[in-house]
């Protein structure tokens, strides 16, 4: 009988971006730590697996109304509201930056916007269901240094970060956010949404959940 596929843990990873004075975006990225076992050696943006203490974590503000809806196409509200403080958690974690303001300890989940889910093929024996944020760098603050998960931390630009050896999924979630930021702000939290399966198939992500007809 085949082996069962492995059941993808939720995660969140943070695209956390900044502008040139030139006008070119700049995001930040790291090479993962080649002993990992996922994607090891790999340019990634930070992020990973929810934590079961992300679901009662404190935050200085909570997600905009955009991007909670987006987070709860799939998930149900109290994880929607983990994979936002799981990305700022790995963000501060792989990067020594934090999202929380001057003067507390606790992030500001409304400076996070929602990119898109990527689902690990069921083939995988490691799996995700990720969803992928992003934030500006103006939102975050510190010393960049991190803890050794992500090696050669580097800010680069979409063009350079497009032409680097990045897996299949990442290339998708690069593609999707570059066409995101090339949108005018206003449309950003109107375009259609997509969960990429099988590292590069785009799907229309699943529509809201109907709210329940009231019984009289």
């Amino acid at each position: 009988m085949p082996k069962s596929a492995a059941f993808p843990r939720h995660a969140a990873s943070l695209i956390l971006w900044r502008q040139r004075a030139s006008g070119d975006t700049e995001i930040l990225m790291g090479l993962r730590h080649a002993g990992h076992r996922f994607m090891p050696g790999r340019l990634v943006f930070p992020g990973g697996r929810v934590d079961f203490a992300d679901r009662a974590a404190p935050a200085a503000s909570e997600p905009r109304p955009s991007t909670r809806a987006a987070l709860e196409r799939a998930a149900p509200p109290r994880l929607a509201r983990a994979l936002a403080v799981a990305a700022a958690r790995e963000l501060e974690e792989e990067t020594g930056l934090t999202l929380a303001p001057p003067g507390q300890s606790a992030p500001a989940l409304e400076v996070l916007d929602y990119v898109c889910r990527a689902v690990t093929p069921r083939y995988s024996p490691i799996r995700f269901n990720a969803r992928f944020l992003s934030a500006p760098a103006e939102a975050a603050r510190g010393t960049l240094a991190g803890c050794g998960e992500l090696e050669t931390l580097a800010w680069m630009t979409l063009e350079e970060a497009a032409g680097a050896a990045l897996a299949p999924i990442t290339a998708c979630v690069l593609q999707q956010f570059s066409a995101i930021m090339a949108l005018p702000p206003e449309a950003r939290a109107e375009r259609p949404l997509v969960c990429y399966q099988g590292f590069d198939q785009a799907l229309p992500e699943r529509p809201p959940a109907m709210p329940q007809a009231v019984r009289t």
